[in-house]
């Protein structure tokens, strides 16, 4: 049997500009792909350049599907326009047809809990997914998801 490992890090990461749809309530996977359809649309419409595909749970029942944007642009309808900040994360990269999704995340929550025991990090914030691309139709953007937990030091 082939060992799978993943290597957890804390790192700053830059300030992005992304366009966002938010939504309250129960998460349905189709639901964050139509919101994701929608923000290609609005890129198109638009006429920028897309990024990373982002996907934000906030925690309870708050989800966040975002597209980093490139170039001058307004927001449309549930399109908001916002600019994550620049900060610290703890993150992961792996592919989630090799290891779980549920176990990277469980296994990201202890390591960050035992940074906070030995002092490296205040406290942990919400999560978020990020994508180099289409996750449903780009393999090579599936196989390379990275998870992250807002963190401060």
């Amino acid at each position: 049997m082939k060992t799978r490992t993943v290597d957890f890090v804390l790192k700053r990461v830059a300030r992005v500009r992304v366009a966002s749809i938010v939504r309250i309530g129960p998460w349905f996977e189709e639901n964050l792909r139509a919101e994701f359809r929608e923000l290609v649309r609005w890129a198109a419409e638009q006429k920028v350049r897309r990024g990373r595909w982002i996907f934000f749970h906030h925690g309870g029942h708050r989800w966040e599907a975002c597209l980093e944007y490139f170039g001058p642009a307004k927001a449309d309808g549930r399109v908001q326009l916002k600019t994550l900040p620049a900060g610290r994360v703890a993150s992961v990269t792996f592919d989630p047809d090799a290891v779980s999704s549920r176990v990277v995340y469980h296994g990201l929550s202890d390591w960050t809990r035992a940074r906070r025991r030995d002092g490296q990090i205040r406290s942990v914030g919400g999560s978020r997914e990020l994508y180099a691309g289409d996750p449903w139709s780009d393999r090579a953007a599936w196989k390379r998801c990275e998870v992250q937990f807002l963190v401060r030091p």
